[in-house]
């Protein structure tokens, strides 16, 4: 039988760096198609409203943007008990506290995932309404998409790449998809 896996972006793309895991799990769709079983979910922020996600993975990785205090686009990775320390380490937004909710009450509940991995980038901006990632956060989307591939290797998942021009179901609506945003932005 095969593990149900989510891979969730959440984040704010209304404020610039803030948008790294949804841009992250964005581009990650774009490139890859997945088995039946790895759904990939833009969580934007949703935060409670992200619990029957949360509740249906065996295997949970996010993506998303964390001040740790590192160095401006510095990639780190976390897992299972220690996610939620990650999460806490500095708020930027209320996604995070909700986030850090939403895996509280599935353990409360005792319905967390089995694995739970966390694909963090250090911001650079935050307070900049309207821009999309800055560069710095923007390069590390290639290392989190390598990551999170790897990531989803240990339990079997092989994406299959897509091919140019292949059409793909969007996880969200076009107009905040990043090559539209930006056009207009």
């Amino acid at each position: 039988m095969s593990r149900r896996i989510i891979v969730l972006g959440v984040g704010n793309i209304l404020w610039a760096d803030e948008g790294f895991g949804v841009r992250a799990v964005e581009e990650l769709n774009a490139r890859y198609g997945f088995p039946s079983h790895v759904r990939l979910v833009d969580g934007g922020t949703q935060g409670l409203a992200l619990l029957p996600i949360v509740e249906d993975a065996d295997v949970l990785v996010i993506l998303d943007a964390v001040d740790y205090g590192l160095p401006p686009g510095s990639l780190f990775m976390a897992d299972d008990d220690d996610v939620p320390r990650c999460l806490t380490a500095k708020k930027m937004s209320l996604h995070q506290t909700s986030m850090l909710d939403v895996l509280g009450l599935a353990k409360l509940k005792d319905t967390l995932p089995l694995h739970v991995r966390l694909i963090g980038v250090q911001p650079l901006d935050l307070q900049n309404y309207g821009a999309s990632v800055t560069p710095p956060v923007r390069a590390q989307i290639d290392a989190a998409l390598t990551e999170t591939l790897a990531y989803l290797a240990r339990y079997g998942v092989t994406p299959r790449p897509r091919a140019a021009g292949e059409a793909l179901e969007p996880l969200g609506p076009e107009s905040v998809m990043i090559d539209f945003y930006e056009l207009v932005g």
